[in-house]
């Protein structure tokens, strides 16, 4: 699991609350575009992994861990 996807089901959010508070922030994502990004199917830029770090919060998910998911994420035992 992504860092991203594991912060946003931490604090209870669904795609579409993440959507509407980056645009409070002046960020556009449409709820495809973030799926994608959560399950490591397409990349970030630079620009939407520190508005994501911001939404929530740093101590959540910082911007390395959006621009370079598959650094951070849980190792499955096979």
């Amino acid at each position: 699991m992504t860092p991203l996807r594991k912060a946003r089901l931490a604090k209870g959010w669904i795609l579409e609350d993440v959507v509407r508070r980056l645009a409070a922030i002046g960020e556009t994502i449409d709820t495809g575009n973030l799926s994608r990004l959560e399950r490591g199917k397409q990349r970030a830029s630079v620009e939407l992994a520190e508005s994501l770090a911001k939404i929530f919060g740093k101590r959540s998910l910082t911007e390395m861990q959006v621009l370079y998911p598959e650094r951070y994420m849980d190792k499955q035992v096979a």
